[in-house]
């Protein structure tokens, strides 16, 4: 059964959107994320600052373990313990922001998680700009010794925020 969202947060008032697909199910065929968005929440990604308004437009489980601070971007509670993030105002300056998803790439990445889908070509949009992302991870691969975290932490982090399991590199 499909179900609508609707989002008031400090971003957004009275957006509402559909979820038509299951929770975590029928990706897109090229789109194979490593980690889901309380995965991530839970390693510590965006300083911790990311989505701390937007508890009620996603699942309570998602935040039990968010490694979150309400007040300001803290890199200590990423996992890699670096700032791997830029501004909000780069992406949007850079036209990477979708209007109907203003907090960016993670924002949309949860909202499809969730079922989510839009034929609108942003689905296809982000997807290949996730796939792109993935030149991170051979870099990290091809220069670090395999589980040496001191090695490229800032790429490895970033990788984080892209749902690539850095990790494991």
């Amino acid at each position: 059964m499909k179900k609508i969202v609707l989002v008031n947060d400090l971003m957004q008032q009275k957006y509402a959107y559909e979820l038509i697909e299951p929770t975590g199910a029928n990706f897109h065929k090229d789109f194979k994320p490593e980690l889901s968005p309380q995965e991530m929440l839970s390693l510590g990604v965006f300083g911790g600052k990311y989505m701390t308004d937007c508890e009620v437009e996603f699942p309570k489980s998602w935040f039990a373990k968010a490694k979150l601070c309400h007040e300001f971007h803290d890199p200590e509670l990423n996992f890699f313990a670096v700032n791997a993030s830029q501004p909000l105002q780069v992406w949007q300056q850079k036209g990477w922001i979708y209007s109907e998803d203003p907090r960016g790439w993670f924002q949309w990445y949860c909202r499809y998680f969730l079922g989510r889908r839009l034929n609108n070509g942003e689905d296809e949009r982000q997807i290949k700009r996730w796939r792109l992302f993935r030149r991170h991870l051979i870099q990290v691969e091809r220069n670090c010794l395999p589980l040496d975290y001191n090695c490229r932490r800032v790429q490895r982090q970033a990788l984080l925020h892209w749902a690539y399991d850095a990790r494991r590199l």
